[in-house]
Order: structure tokens, then sequence, then C-alpha cells
């Protein structure tokens, strides 16, 4: 809605491709809301970025899904498009891949956690590995000083009322995240 996510993902992007032979690519889900109340909440114009299908998910080797929070769970729209993957799980096309999460919430208490919670979910039944970061972005993850997104499971980002972008640290973050699952995807298809 106000581009924390998809900063996040841009971020992401680069540091997948940071892993030699590591093809990365951007998608974003398809919209429900309609556009009158996407402008009563004052969401900005959608980015060029391609819309994928249930299908293209196939494709991939790898996932990095992103998401910003409502409620404390992934938002609607993401919640529709995984809703329509029902082939690709009663086919189990999924399965045995890797898969990270991200998401970007209003505040500190708008569910970092419960998000990334509830959303793995959708991978287990998908039959998924997923990859969280843990600490492996070192002192990153210790920061008391500065208000920063992100948590165990993966990267993320606070967006308060639309107006906070994402910090340093918050994209150094999503950078790590990444690589490193870029790393693990590579190592699994190698040894496939």
């Amino acid at each position: 809605m106000y581009g924390h996510v998809e900063k996040l993902a841009e971020e992401i992007k680069k540091g997948a491709a940071s892993i030699e032979g590591v093809e990365a690519k951007l998608w974003q889900v398809p919209e429900t809301l309609p556009d009158e109340v996407l402008g009563k909440m004052s969401a900005r114009p959608k980015s060029d970025v391609p819309i994928i299908t249930p299908n293209e998910l196939a494709e991939a080797d790898g996932f990095v899904f992103g998401f910003p929070t409502r409620f404390g769970m992934m938002a609607a729209q993401f919640k529709a498009f995984l809703d329509a993957t029902g082939g690709l799980w009663r086919t189990q096309q999924l399965a045995g891949k890797p898969a990270g999460i991200f998401y970007s919430t209003g505040s500190q208490g708008g569910g970092q956690e419960t998000t990334a919670l509830t959303a793995i979910t959708q991978l287990v039944h998908h039959g998924m590995i997923f990859v969280p970061i843990g600490y492996t972005f070192g002192a990153g993850m210790f920061e008391m000083e500065k208000v920063k997104g992100g948590s165990p499971y993966g990267a993320g980002t606070y967006a308060g009322d639309g107006s906070r972008l994402p910090s340093e640290l918050e994209l150094e973050q999503a950078f790590h995240q990444g690589k490193y699952i870029a790393t693990i995807t590579k190592k699994l298809k190698e040894a496939a």
C-alpha cells in the first residue's frame, strides 16, 4: 500500500542476486481492494512489478514471501493469492522448496512475529522448507538504540502511518536475508 514491502523486496532481490548463479525475480500478488477503497486509504499507485499467477510459483527453486500485516496476520491480498494455490498443493509442486518470509507492520506491537508464525502454516501445507534468518544477521539483530523491524523469522520494517521509510539497518537485514536464502536454495538445488 505504501511501498514498504516492495522496498524490502528490492533489497532481498539484490542480496539473492549477489550469489553467483542465482537469478532473483520480483513479483506482486493481485490487488483485491477496489480503487475507491485504496484511494480512501491513501495508497500509492501500484508499481510496475509484474503480477504473479499461482502456477508461476512452480517455476521457482525457492521463495522469500513478503507482505504487510493486518491485525497480526498477512494481508488479505496475499492470503487470497495463497488460497488460489490449491492445484499446486494437491500435486505438492512446491514441496521441498525453501521459503522465507518478511513483513511490514504499522507499529512495534503490530504483529512482527505473529505475522510470521501465522504465515508458516501456508508453507507447511505445501511441504516447503521454512528458512528463518535466525540470528545470522549478527549485531544488527541486537540493535537497541534505533527502531528496527524484523526478527529471527525474517526481515521487517515499521511503516507507521506510511510516512516512515525502512531504515538503513532494516534494508541491510533484508539484503542479508536474500543472500542467506539464496545460498541455501543454491546448495539444495546442487545437492538434488
